[in-house]
């Protein structure tokens, strides 16, 4: 190998580390949340900031997932009725079902 072949193929491997950053972030994972039996399932879910979670209803009764700090709302979801949201910002986002406020769950964003 001469030189400059070597030169570049060393060159070439510093760069691809770069050429990750520069190509964009991965992309966005998404998240299944069931309610069902007056639950969350599951009920504490760890994902990355730009996530989206989908709330799925699967009792009879209708349910929201509201964020405490009311940042997000899914709104009612009648049985088999989905919602997703979008986590923006790292932290805990605690939210609970409005008209069961005993349901509650968290989301863990990093």
């Amino acid at each position: 190998m001469t030189g400059i072949n070597r030169r570049l193929v060393v060159v070439g491997l510093a760069a691809a580390p770069l050429a990750t950053l520069i190509a964009g972030p991965a992309r966005a994972a998404t998240h299944r949340v069931r309610i069902k039996g007056f639950q969350y399932h599951p009920a504490e879910l760890d994902v990355s900031v730009g996530d989206r979670v989908e709330f799925t209803n699967m009792d009879s009764t209708p349910h929201t997932a509201t964020a405490v700090y009311k940042r997000w709302d899914t709104a009612q979801l009648g049985r088999g009725k989905s919602a997703k949201i979008v986590i923006s910002s790292a932290g805990d986002h605690s939210y609970y079902c409005r008209p069961h406020p005993a349901m509650k769950g968290v989301i863990r964003a990093r």
